[in-house]
């Protein structure tokens, strides 16, 4: 490709949020070209090995925006940018239109459970380990490239950005490496799609563990930051790096791949006791798998923790989830501790066996008073009920933190332009998707669901783009 050809519109990442915009902007006659690192047909990203589910704040993404809005505000403790929360609210239902327009099929997972009714077809298989070959997020992704194509997009793969271009302090290209060879690929905008710093370790250690080799990759781990670290070379206002998106996974995930990313093992730690080494306690598990996970990476040694439970939690929460820990677990062959007593457990899990019986008492007289606020560190009980833990035999699990993608990122307003650290929008900047801040992570790891976030803003920064 001549590094003088002009394109209307460059994307970078071509995950679901890329594709989104790549599409849209196609739609209504920009000239779009696309740039990938992976070289496979089926190249990897989190976006391709997701779910597929489509919501708000576990709310359906039909619903009325007041009340996604009211769901945002309420998940995020009114922390998130209200600017960006009506954005997804008031575009979420045509987003969904919008994609089911480009041939994407939806099911519905379950009656009762309103906010799966936008499911990508076919649906994962409930099963242990891995499964996302031809499911439902892998055709949409396949299915957006071949769409982009036909509208006369370009797609580069095997190309790595390696910096923005700039003239009188807008952005007007990207430079990029493939093959060894460096070109200039000159744009009108360009939209950074590519993901959260997941994959990078140096990144990683200087925001969200001291021990980064110690978290367990759970999704593609492509996203290594090069969006942020552009963007911030050219004056982006940069937040909210502290948390990430993930769950409790079995210890035994780095060396048996059937046991990640199910079954995930978030209701045991919600309904029992997280301990570290030492025994007691470290976090509140009231917050949810996914804050768990977070505390569990900040430990010192995040391969140190255990999910600590009873035979009511197994055989209650424990089978609760579409994939439950119970059975798929041991199925998996992931390790399942049982004893008769509390001391028994701590001899066989090696954990100090007074500090464990001292912190399994403390958390079941809490649980006994209702009085959580005098535990240390007191507890909530907003994601689950927390259980008693007083029916034997006990269970304990080695636990580490999955994670799936970063939180927090690149600064954006509604229409997705990238906002500079004087609070003003970047002249032909723009960014969507998992690398940007203002709706996660910004005092706490908040999940308001990472495939719709990146659908909603990959198509705001493309109608905006074409209209400017």
């Amino acid at each position: 490709m001549p590094d003088t050809q002009a394109f209307d519109l460059i994307v970078v990442g071509g995950g679901i949020a890329g594709l989104a915009a790549a599409n849209r902007a196609a739609e209504q006659g920009l000239r779009v070209v696309l740039l990938e690192r992976g070289t496979d047909e089926r190249y990897l990203c989190n976006s391709r090995l997701a779910g597929g589910v489509l919501h708000v704040a576990f709310r359906n993404i039909r619903d009325r925006p007041e009340a996604l809005i009211e769901a945002v505000r309420a998940a995020t403790k009114d922390q998130a940018n209200p600017d960006l929360t009506r954005a997804l609210a008031h575009t979420s239902a045509r987003a969904g239109e919008w994609i089911k327009s480009q041939g994407v099929k939806f099911v519905r997972m379950s009656l009762a459970v309103d906010w799966q009714s936008w499911v990508m077809a076919p649906p994962r298989r409930i099963m242990a380990g891995m499964d996302w070959y031809g499911r439902g997020a892998d055709y949409t992704l396949r299915l957006l490239a071949r769409n982009l194509l036909a509208r006369g997009g370009r797609i580069i793969q095997g190309a790595a950005a390696v910096s923005l271009m700039e003239r009188a302090g807008a952005c007007v290209g990207v430079e990029i490496r493939r093959q060894g060879d460096v070109s200039q690929l000159p744009a009108s905008a360009v939209v950074l799609a590519d993901g959260g710093f997941q994959g990078n370790l140096a990144l990683l250690g200087q925001h969200i563990s001291g021990a980064p080799e110690k978290l367990k990759q759970r999704g593609a781990a492509t996203g290594v930051g090069d969006g942020l670290r552009m963007a911030q070379a050219f004056g982006a206002e940069i937040a909210d790096l502290s948390y990430f998106y993930g769950h409790l996974l079995s210890r035994d995930a780095f060396d048996n791949p059937r046991t990640w990313p199910y079954p995930q093992l978030d209701e045991l730690g919600v309904a029992g006791v997280m301990v570290g080494a030492d025994g007691r306690r470290f976090a509140d598990e009231g917050l949810g798998g996914v804050q768990l996970a977070n505390a569990v990476a900040k430990l010192e040694d995040p391969l140190s923790a255990w999910a600590v439970f009873d035979s009511a939690i197994w055989e209650g929460p424990g089978r609760n989830a579409r994939i439950p820990v119970n059975p798929h677990l041991v199925r998996a062959g992931g390790t399942i501790i049982q004893a008769d007593t509390l001391a028994e457990l701590a001899s066989r899990t090696g954990l100090p066996a007074q500090a464990l019986q001292e912190t399994i008492a403390a958390h079941r007289q809490a649980v006994i008073s209702g009085q959580f606020q005098q535990l240390d560190p007191p507890r909530s009980r907003p994601a689950g009920q927390a259980w008693a833990v007083d029916h034997p035999p006990y269970f304990a699990a080695p636990v580490c933190a999955g994670i799936t993608y970063t939180m927090g990122g690149i600064a954006i307003d509604e229409h997705a332009r990238v906002r500079s650290t004087r609070g003003v929008p970047v002249a032909g900047l723009y960014a969507a998707g998992a690398n940007t801040a203002g709706l996660e992570g910004r005092q706490g790891a908040t999940y308001i669901g990472g495939l719709m976030k990146g659908l909603v803003f990959g198509i705001r920064a493309a109608e905006h783009v074409a209209k400017a």
